[in-house]
């Protein structure tokens, strides 16, 4: 059966991990890899996986790890305005970060702990989504959702680890192992998404930040 990429419509190729039982499709094209449908947990399952995480503002290591996102991947490239934090988890410390640290106005979205649509009838400067977009299912929508939320010249931040080239370390990947993790990216699916979805790549750093601009 032939499968056709999920965020660019290309022919995909299709491989088995052989200790999980996972099947990945492969676009040669955009060189995204998702999982197949019949490897995703429901809504119930992926909600105790984000419980486990001990993300909060107590967390050093947590904070520095986003200050260091921000640096890199937010301040050179915007220092005010209003944003929106997609996907903020259980707690928004990265908002909080944003609001207290750089006086950013900031809403927040999340799935499932914060899912009201503030977002709907308002425009952006900035978008972060940290660790957010291996979990999306649909990718088309969510980055067509960013460009019609930024203003012009706004500024969308991504954060995801960029899968390995090689296949066999690929295949031993803390990331997949993550039953909720179901989309990867390289640099040039970013490049895809930036030329699909009306951006400009402004940066990477060739291992999980990414940074755009809305045309």
């Amino acid at each position: 059966m032939k499968h056709h990429c999920i965020l660019c419509n290309h022919e995909t190729t299709s491989f088995t991990h052989e200790k999980f039982g996972i099947v990945f499709h492969e676009c040669p094209h955009c060189e995204l890899i998702y999982k197949d449908s019949s490897s995703y947990i429901n809504e119930s399952d992926e909600l105790k996986v984000y419980l486990k995480h001990q993300n909060s503002l107590e967390n050093i290591g947590y904070v520095n790890y986003l200050t260091n996102f921000l640096e890199q991947g937010v301040l050179p490239f915007i220092q005010k305005g209003k944003a929106l934090e997609f996907g903020s988890g259980p707690t928004p410390v990265l908002a909080h970060l944003l609001r207290t640290q750089y006086h950013f106005d900031v809403d927040i979205y999340d799935y499932y702990f914060s899912p009201q649509k503030v977002y709907e009838g308002k425009t952006y400067d900035l978008i972060t989504s940290t660790e957010v977009i291996e979990h999306i299912q649909q990718p088309q929508g969510v980055f067509k959702l960013f460009h019609e939320l930024l203003n012009q010249g706004g500024i969308l931040s991504l954060m995801t680890l960029f899968y390995p080239k090689d296949k066999d370390v690929f295949m031993d990947w803390f990331y997949i192992r993550d039953p909720s993790h179901v989309t990867f990216y390289t640099p040039k699916t970013m490049a895809f998404i930036a030329f699909q979805f009306g951006f400009e790549l402004l940066f990477h750093n060739d291992y999980r930040v990414t940074v755009f601009k809305k045309k």
